[in-house]
């Protein structure tokens, strides 16, 4: 008689070919209430494949601009507790309505399509935020969905987990012009209202994706090998929030290395960790 699948081997093969491209040495099967993946004993590993060439869009360097960092754009005014799990997205959807009629950034910011607010779970024990959104993310409205959006999916599900069990953002909302990297002043006056996303969702973890949304949660200027691989703590009020650092999807496209992406797994491992303990 032939023996029945169990749930976990089949979790084990659904996320078998992505951990191979994470060049991952175990998978995640085991979930808590949340939805976060738990780590399971190490497995044999087969052979990294070899990475295909991709071509992605390389951002612009950053733009020329004085040196004097403009005062932090006062944060908006919203009730200092958290809502009810049920009312978080009718909060968000309130949010967005007044930072496209008040962002003191994205009501002045160069032409763009449409603003690029947030997606996912409300009520997500994960939190993934970037820097801005791009050409396909302007395009669609909503982050994280071209090219390096692509490999966000497959880093998301090699945690056991969906895009919609998490929550994504950027701290900029509108696509800066020619995918330049955001100056302070632009994240000073947008990052504010990525701080209220982030005081509405109070997630358990959050892991930000490249050197400019970890400077800014983190109020540094440390490069990314600095940061990634160690604990950092955000603070906004009475609110601390562990914050994992790691490369953004869009530079693991780019030096597609074993060592790179084992550092990424390394980062998102640790997040699960947090998240289920």
């Amino acid at each position: 008689m032939a023996r029945r699948t169990t749930s976990v081997e089949r979790a084990l093969a659904q996320h078998a070919k992505t951990s191979i491209l994470l060049g991952v040495d175990f998978l995640p099967v085991a979930r808590n209430a949340r939805g976060a993946g738990a780590s399971a004993p190490p497995q044999s590993a087969p052979e990294p494949l070899d990475a295909p060439e991709i071509e992605v869009e390389v951002k612009a360097p950053p733009r020329e601009r004085p040196r004097a960092e403009a005062a932090p754009a006062p944060a908006p005014a919203l009730t200092a507790a958290p809502p009810p799990p049920s009312d978080k997205r009718a909060a968000l959807d309130e949010l967005r309505r007044r930072h496209d009629a008040e962002c003191a950034h994205c009501t002045c910011a160069p032409p763009y399509t449409q603003t690029v607010f947030g997606d996912g779970n409300p009520d997500a024990a994960l939190m993934f935020i970037g820097e801005a959104p791009g050409a396909e993310e302007d395009k669609q409205g909503v982050p994280f969905v071209g090219r390096a959006g692509e490999k966000l999916n497959e880093m998301i599900r090699a945690m056991g987990l969906s895009r919609d069990e998490v929550y994504i953002a950027n701290v900029l909302k509108a696509r800066p012009p020619n995918n330049a990297t955001p100056t302070p002043d632009e994240a000073a006056k947008c990052g504010v209202w990525l701080r209220e996303q982030i005081r509405v969702i109070r997630p358990t973890v959050i892991v930000t994706l490249g050197k400019p949304a970890a400077n800014y949660l983190l109020d540094n200027r440390e490069a990314m090998g600095a940061m990634r691989g160690r604990w950092h703590e955000y603070r906004d009020g009475d609110l601390v929030i562990p914050v994992m650092p790691t490369f953004h999807p869009a530079y693991l496209l780019r030096a597609y290395t074993p060592e790179n992406r084992k550092k990424v797994w390394s980062d998102l491992k640790a997040a699960m960790q947090r998240v289920s303990g």
